[in-house]
C-alpha cells in the first residue's frame, strides 16, 4: 500500500515528464463547453467521478477471486497497478484530452489505424452495452433479495429508467453531484475494512515462497491471474470511460490526480479486499475452500457485516449496488458518446441525445431477459484484450512524440502475451491447458504483433521523411 501511495509521487511525476504536462494548454472543457457533455468541473469532482466510473465492482468482485491464488495476488495488484494501469489510465486519459475528449475508439482509429478504429468502434458499443445490462441485472437481483418488498422486475426498471435518465441528462446535474456520495461510501468501506486489518484479530497469510502461490494445481499463474484482477491491476474498460472526465478537466496538471490517482485509489481498495478475503477465511482453508458454492456478492455481505455490523451491511449494499450501477450508467452513457462521435451528432440538442438513446436502452431492455452467464465468461478476457489495444496505441502516440515509449510498450507487450497465452489455455478459446505448448504458441503470436508494430512505426517514419 505504501508503494502505491509513493509511486503517486514518484513514477506519476515521472510521466508528467513523459507527457510534457503543460498547465497553460487549452482543454476540451473550455474549448468546446457545451453544458451538457463538456463541463468545467472542480478536480475533486472529477476525481471520484472517475474512481466511480473505472471502479464499479471489478476492484472488489475481481480482488476476492484473486485471493484465491493466495498472496501472490498482492503482488499483481501492487507492481501492476502502478506500471500498468494507472500508466495506461493516466496517458490515455491525457492523450483524449489532447484530442478534444474524443471516444477512445476514435483515438485508435488515429493512432493504429481505420481498420482497428473500425473494429473498435462496433466492438467498444457491444462491450459497453452488455456491461451496462449486466450493471443492470445484478443490482437488481441483490436489491430483490435485501428488499423484497419489490419484485425483480420492478428493480429492473427502476435503474433502467435511472440510467436512460443519467445517459440523457448534462453531466454535471446528475452524476456530478451523486457520485462523489458514492465514491464517499467507497472509500470509507475500504477505510473501515483496512481498520479491522490493522486492528482486528485476523490473520493475513504471510508471502512466503512456499505459499506465494496458494493454489497452484487447480489455477495456473500465467495467465489466468492477470485475467481475473483486471480492475485492480489494468483494465481497458477504463479507456472507454475515461473520456467523459476528459471532458470535465480544467487543464493538464489535474490529470495526474484524476486519472492516475483514481487508479492508484482503486489499486488501493483492490489490494484491502484480497486482504480482508484472505484474512477472513484464513481458518476455513482460504479463499477457495470459503468461497465454495458462493459468489463475490455473497462474500462481501458476509466480510463487510461480520467486521463492520450493521454499518458494514449498509455500506455493503452501496458497494455492492451503488458501484455497478455506477459503472453501469456511465456505460451507457459512453456507448451514446462513441456513436455521436462515430456520425458528428452534436449532443447539445436534446432530440439528438434521444435519439442515440432510445436504440441504445431498447436493445438494453431486450438483453435483460438474455442468460449472460456464457457471455460474461469472455468479458474479463475481452477487457485484458481492450487494454492490450490501448497500451500499443499509447506506443505509437508517445513514439510520435519522441517520448520515452518503453512505460508503454513493456506493458503493452506483456499483456499481449497475457491475452494470447489465454487464449491458448483457457477452455473457453483453444482449451490446451497449461501445456508448454500454449504457451509457445502464445509467446509466436506475441512475437508477430510486436514485430508487426515495430514494422508499422518504421513506415511511419519513411512516410513522415518523405513527406
Amino acid at each position: 500500500m505504501v508503494l502505491l501511495v509513493v509511486a503517486y509521487f514518484t513514477y506519476g511525476k515521472y510521466l508528467d515528464k513523459v507527457l510534457k504536462i503543460d498547465a497553460k494548454a487549452s482543454v476540451p472543457s473550455e474549448r468546446l463547453y457545451d453544458g451538457v457533455d463538456y463541463v468545467p468541473m472542480p478536480r475533486w469532482r472529477t476525481f471520484l467521478i472517475q474512481l466511480l466510473n473505472i471502479a464499479g465492482t471489478g476492484p472488489i468482485f475481481g480482488a476476492i477471486l484473486g485471493a484465491c491464488y493466495g498472496p501472490v495476488a498482492f503482488l499483481w495488484i501492487t507492481f501492476g497497478g502502478i506500471f500498468m494501469g494507472a500508466m495506461h489510465d493516466y496517458l490515455s486519459g491525457v492523450i483524449l484530452v489532447r484530442n478534444d475528449g474524443l471516444s477512445i475508439t476514435e483515438i485508435v482509429a488515429r493512432y493504429l489505424g481505420k481498420g482497428v478504429g473500425a473494429f473498435m468502434r462496433l466492438f467498444s458499443v457491444i462491450l459497453l452495452l452488455l456491461v451496462g445490462v449486466v450493471f443492470v441485472v445484478s443490482p437488481a437481483d441483490i436489491l430483490a433479495t435485501k428488499f423484497d418488498f419489490l419484485s425483480r422486475g420492478w428493480w429492473l426498471g427502476i435503474i433502467i429508467v435511472y440510467y436512460f435518465i443519467a445517459t440523457l441528462l448534462p453531466v454535471d446535474k446528475l452524476i456530478g453531484k451523486i457520485y462523489p456520495l458514492f465514491g464517499a461510501a467507497l472509500v470509507l468501506m475500504a477505510l473501515g475494512l483496512l481498520g479491522v486489518l490493522l486492528f482486528g484479530d485476523y490473520t493475513i497469510p504471510q508471502m512466503t515462497l512456499e505459499n506465494l502461490h496458494a493454489n497452484k494445481a487447480n489455477l495456473p499463474l500465467i495467465p489466468t491471474l492477470f485475467i481475473t484482477i483486471a480492475c485492480g491491476a489494468i483494465s481497458g474498460f477504463h479507456a472507454t470511460q475515461s473520456p467523459l472526465m476528459a471532458r470535465c478537466v480544467n487543464n493538464e496538471r489535474e490529470c495526474r490526480f484524476v486519472f492516475y490517482g483514481s487508479m492508484i485509489s482503486e489499486s488501493v481498495i483492490a489490494l484491502i479486499w484480497a486482504a480482508i478475503s484472505m484474512a477472513f477465511f484464513y481458518n476455513d482453508g482460504g479463499v477457495s475452500a470459503g468461497l465454495a458454492g458462493h459468489t463475490p456478492a455473497w462474500a462481501v455481505n458476509e466480510i463487510s457485516t461480520a467486521t463492520l455490523g450493521v454499518v458494514g451491511g449498509i455500506l455493503a449494499i452501496l458497494g455492492v449496488v451503488a458501484a455497478p450501477i455506477t459503472s453501469g450508467d456511465t456505460a451507457f452513457r459512453s456507448a451514446r458518446l462513441i456513436i455521436a462521435d462515430v456520425f458528428h451528432i452534436e449532443q447539445r440538442t436534446k432530440w439528438k441525445r434521444l435519439a442515440i438513446a432510445l436504440p441504445l436502452f431498447a436493445v438494453g431492455v431486450v438483453l435483460t431477459f438474455v442468460d449472460f452467464d456464457v457471455v460474461w465468461r469472455y468479458f474479463a478476457w475481452t477487457n485484458q484484450a481492450l487494454a492490450s489495444v490501448v497500451l500499443w496505441c499509447i506506443v505509437v502516440y508517445l513514439y510520435r512524440n519522441k517520448s520515452n515509449y518503453w512505460v508503454a510498450l513493456i506493458p503493452a507487450i506483456f499483456m499481449t502475451y497475457i491475452c494470447f497465452s489465454f487464449v491458448f489455455v483457457s477452455n473457453q478459446f483453444v482449451g490446451m491447458g497449461a501445456a508448454p505448448m500454449a504457451y509457445v504458441w502464445g509467446g509466436v503470436s506475441t512475437i508477430v504483433i510486436t514485430l508487426y508494430m515495430v514494422f508499422a512505426l518504421k513506415q511511419g517514419d519513411k512516410v513522415v521523411s518523405n513527406k
